[in-house]
């Protein structure tokens, strides 16, 4: 058996000549000053995704030269290559569209260049799941370090930050409760800083997520990002990545059942995004990991939210940190985790958290048997609407609404939404369901968060707050309401959402998990069977028609076919005592 190389001897480009690859090789890197001695040390990759587009990455060169300080305080040579960037608002037409992107990205770079870790910077919402995604195919061994929360600003004395109150005071403005002077007030005081959004949004959940996981150190989810706390991490992150050469630490075995199932019991405990589950579900998939919803639904049943954090709770991320962090959180709920779970550090999960700092009285982090919410934040739904299932964050619904049953009023399209819902003439008052189709992984493309539907502004200025809302797309973390999300299969692929007319009527339960389209079973086999068939444009070309001839529904995580492992080895949530 051949010995493994390392260095710079990994992947040499074939000339027919193995020494002279490796000569040329050394030859160019030289042209950047190194000698032979740095050329000797193990090599830490670092993966920029720095980005002037990109605020929430904004602190990147300061995270990369701490990751590098580390690196060689721990005698390796560190080596930053860049991949592309995502950020949330400057993505068209989504960030989702371009996640799996990004992840072949991150996965062909780590495979293409010589390296023996790697360290993967990330932080906007869809930067660290398709780094994960991109490095558990890779195998290299990896670690995960987020850029980190934007602290909160202030306006007339409140303190606010990105972007539950984005959402708040701009729904404000649409009711006409404030004016465009105070509107524009607020727009310079959401985000204060780089930094990703300070509540639990989907870029803190993804940041827990990944340290549940064990793929980031301990602690490392909640520092903010202009901290020097942040700081001290990159440079711890940059030492453990050279520890990490040279032992059975690659994703495979971290990222094992048994973390996935810590990471689900951790979204839950945290009241985080919805979006983490598609995330993690695609992540999962890489390893040929399922992840059950039914099962996940029953966890959910027993996993209190106790993080009382934005948009569930009253603080922020950075509240979180002064509280102890992800540790906090899951000392409470220890008894539910597998603490036998490896993490990049070569101990297991219960080995950090007995050694983490002493627990502190603090108000963010609630007892167990405390709880802001008893059940988890997301709630898993089925009926003849969603027959391959649909979220709702539960833990940011109104209480008011989770038993509903409405008259839809439909929108067939982003289109039509932008079109119709201010309009004064639009039929519909406070009790209806909002209805919006196609906005799923094919009908956008690229499942936008367009799920949070607006309410329509006759309703907001009556003072109307929250309505149920149903689609096939996505919410954005840090939002709240009663939004029925990812509903399977979605409408643009024949999914029964397509055949929804106004005036039919829809109940939801959240108590039963159901949600259900009141026409007969016959009715509904009528409707679908005249809907048109999928148009296919025969000009789609490049990413585009990739993406639309590969995705998979938000069940499977929103991957491409052709991504996902082969074969699935495991399916999680589990059937042992620890669900």
């Amino acid at each position: 058996m051949s010995e493994k190389k390392t260095g710079l001897r990994q992947g040499l480009t074939n000339y027919g000549d193995e020494g002279f690859s490796l000569f040329l090789r050394k030859a160019f890197i030289k042209g950047a000053g190194y000698t032979d001695d740095a050329l000797s040390r193990p090599i830490v990759a670092i993966a920029n995704t720095g980005s002037a587009y990109n605020p929430c990455h904004g602190n990147a060169p300061q995270l990369i030269e701490a990751v590098k300080r580390g690196v060689m305080l721990a005698g390796g040579l560190p080596v930053e290559f860049p991949t592309i960037s995502i950020a949330e608002s400057f993505s068209h037409p989504t960030s989702m569209f371009l996640r799996n992107l990004m992840s072949m990205d991150t996965e062909e770079m780590i495979r293409a260049q010589p390296m023996d870790a790697v360290v993967l910077i990330g932080g906007c919402d869809k930067t660290v799941p398709a780094q994960l995604m991109g490095a558990a195919a890779a195998g290299v061994p990896a670690i995960q370090l987020v850029t980190g929360a934007m602290l909160t600003g202030s306006h007339r004395g409140e303190r606010v930050g990105a972007c539950t109150d984005c959402r708040r005071f701009w729904a404000s403005f649409r009711g006409d409760q404030i004016d465009e002077a105070e509107i524009e007030a607020v727009n310079n005081q959401l985000v204060a800083t780089v930094g990703t959004c300070s509540v639990m949004g989907t870029a803190s959940t993804m940041a827990c997520i990944a340290e549940a996981l064990g793929i980031m150190l301990p602690g490392g989810a909640s520092a903010p990002a202009v901290t020097a706390d942040r700081i001290r991490i990159a440079e711890r992150t940059g030492a453990q990545a050279v520890a990490m050469i040279g032992k059975d630490l690659s994703p495979a075995a971290i990222l094992t059942p048994k973390a996935i199932e810590n990471a689900l019991r951790v979204l839950l405990a945290i009241g985080g995004s919805t979006n983490g589950i598609i995330h993690l579900t695609a992540i999962a998939g890489r390893l040929g990991i399922r992840i059950d919803l039914a099962r996940l639904d029953q966890m959910a049943r027993e996993t209190p939210v106790l993080v009382d954090l934005k948009p569930s709770g009253q603080h922020y991320m950075e509240d979180l940190h002064r509280a102890g962090g992800l540790t906090t959180v899951m000392r409470e709920i220890k008894g539910l985790l597998h603490l036998d779970a490896l993490t990049v550090t070569g101990r297991t999960l219960g080995e950090e958290l007995d050694a983490a700092p002493a627990s502190f009285p603090q108000d963010v982090v609630r007892p167990f048997d405390r709880p802001i919410f008893p059940q988890g934040g997301i709630a898993v739904l089925r009926g003849n609407l969603a027959p391959g299932g649909a979220i709702i964050k539960q833990s940011a619904a109104s209480a008011t609404l989770m038993e509903h049953e409405g008259r839809a009023v439909v929108f067939e399209d982003a289109e039509d939404l932008a079109r119709r819902i201010d309009d004064p003439e639009l039929d519909v008052e406070a009790h209806d369901i909002l209805v919006l189709k196609r906005i799923g992984p094919v009908g956008a493309p690229g499942m936008p968060e367009a799920g949070y539907i607006p309410i329509p502004r006759k309703l907001g200025r009556l003072g109307v707050k929250d309505m149920v809302r149903i689609s096939d797309g996505r919410m954005s973390g840090t939002a709240s309401g009663t939004v029925v999300l990812h509903v399977t299969p979605e409408a643009a692929i024949g999914g029964p959402l397509a055949i929804v007319q106004t005036g039919d009527r829809i109940r939801l339960s959240v108590a039963e998990r159901s949600i259900e389209l009141a026409i007969s079973d016959e009715e509904i086999a009528a409707r679908l069977a005249v809907l048109p068939a999928r148009q296919v444009d025969p000009d789609e070309r490049g990413y585009r028609k990739l993406f639309l001839t590969t995705i998979t529904q938000a069940d499977e995580g929103c991957d491409f076919d052709f991504l996902q492992a082969t074969r699935i080895t495991a399916t999680v949530p589990g059937d042992g005592n620890k669900v």
